[in-house]
């Protein structure tokens, strides 16, 4: 009696999708009190940059669109940069990410990502080139802006939006609370943040 033979090669493609699931998780969300998500990225200088390489030492991070209305606000009046001044002047690291894909709406070059920088009067420690999204979906950045703060042992203590005024009008900066400013006021004066997360505001990052 000749026993039929099951075909093998749904089979075999149907481990390997499973080995390939398996192998690759779908990426954790970031979590306050846990360590914040490893990274590498190229700064538009041409250096590579990591998270890592700042334990020790506060960070901000600071996901950004120049072409975006809410970060007009705050750059066109010049308060991200005064706040930017103030946190690495007390010795915080602030790095930008432009997480726009090419052809999208804040995409930069290195080049025009340094002439921004100029122009603007920008004074983070460095810009970071993110065109393929893989550090703003390793953090779920929204907006633009969307701020985090990592501690100096790389714990993540604050995520969300830069203040509580959902709003594009520069007018709503005066008695705005910042988040960012209380959590680095808290960190400093030894204090757990008060407020470690809150709603992010602004344009969808353009993945």
């Amino acid at each position: 009696m000749t026993t039929s033979k099951l075909p093998r090669r749904p089979v075999l493609l149907g481990l390997t999708a499973a080995a390939a699931m398996i192998a690759a998780p779908a990426l954790a969300a970031p979590t306050i009190g846990k360590p914040a998500p490893a990274f590498t990225a190229v700064d538009s200088t041409g250096k590579s940059r990591s998270l890592a390489e700042f334990k020790g030492k506060t960070v901000v991070l600071e996901w950004t669109n120049e072409g975006c209305p809410y970060v007009q606000k705050h750059y066109n009046a010049g308060a991200m940069q005064g706040l930017q001044k103030r946190a690495t002047g007390d010795g915080v690291v602030w790095l930008t990410l432009i997480s726009s894909a090419p052809g999208k709406q804040g995409y930069k070059t290195a080049a025009e990502a340094n002439d921004w920088k100029a122009e603007s009067g920008a004074a983070s420690t460095a810009i970071l080139l993110d065109p393929k999204g893989q550090v703003g979906r390793a953090y779920a950045a929204k907006t633009t802006p969307h701020m985090y703060v990592v501690n100096p042992a790389g714990t993540l203590v604050y995520m969300g939006g830069i203040d509580d005024k959902n709003s594009a009008d520069a007018a709503t900066l005066k008695g705005a609370r910042n988040y960012v400013v209380a959590a680095l006021g808290d960190m400093k004066a030894g204090r757990a943040v008060a407020q470690p997360v809150s709603a992010p505001y602004g344009c969808s990052v353009k993945y």
